[in-house]
């Protein structure tokens, strides 16, 4: 039976996340929590030296011993990265009995919720699913998507950005808002935040000044003549 999921981005700021594995995989769930604005907690006997930093730092809280199942009271979500099936179905049953949101690596069958497979450039994110069919290909999309989707990606949106809180305070009128925005996102423009982040700023910015008066004074004239 096909399994249909519905795609959603959530925000972690300030919600306990669980997860129960101290290893690579673990350590990897942790970095994209944290990213997400998560509140992370690690549950395992020993961690990667990469988590273990990041406990030193300060960025999660660990719990140096075998999962229990009051370690996941009140969290979030929790995922399970362990390399012991038994511990991980414990984690899942525990979790779901809780209604939590509950991702047990590897085991779609025990999630029910997927993380996709992400490209993240700034503000951008795009995001690939296989319902957990085929992580490897999932990866290789992501992997295409990537060389296709540089780092001037977040230069352009951050762009946008500004463009787009400049248009709101100089125009009115909400039908010529969205046209000007779509006609600044176009390849030229892409192209330019790569050659020359700076320059691209310079002349997005004059070309929204420029058509800004262009368009009023087409507007003022086209009323003008309906007064006439």
């Amino acid at each position: 039976m096909t399994q249909h999921l519905y795609p959603m981005m959530i925000d972690l700021t300030g919600r306990r996340c669980l997860v129960v594995g101290g290893g690579t995989v673990a350590e990897r769930k942790v970095a994209s929590l944290l990213a997400g604005g998560g509140d992370v907690v690690v549950v395992s006997p020993s961690l990667t030296s990469g988590l273990m930093d990041r406990f030193r730092a300060g960025e999660i809280d660990c719990r140096f011993r075998p999962y229990r199942r009051e370690d996941g009271e009140g969290c979030f979500l929790v995922i399970a990265a362990t390399d012991k099936e038994a511990v991980n179905r414990q984690v899942y049953e525990d979790a779901r009995a809780r209604g939590q949101w509950i991702n047990v690596v590897d085991r779609p069958d025990l999630c029910n919720f997927i993380v996709p497979s992400a490209v993240r450039r700034g503000k951008l994110t795009i995001a690939v699913s296989t319902a957990g069919a085929s992580p490897s290909l999932a990866k290789e999309i992501r992997r295409r998507l990537e060389s296709e989707y540089g780092p001037e990606y977040e230069v352009f949106l951050d762009l946008l950005v500004e463009m787009r809180k400049r248009i709101q305070s100089e125009v009115d009128d909400t039908t010529l808002r969205y046209r000007l925005m779509a006609r600044l996102v176009q390849e030229e423009w892409i192209r330019l935040c790569k050659e020359d982040p700076e320059l691209a700023r310079r002349r997005m910015e004059e070309w929204v000044d420029r058509t800004i008066l262009e368009e009023m004074a087409v507007a003022a004239d086209s009323a003008a003549g309906i007064n006439g």
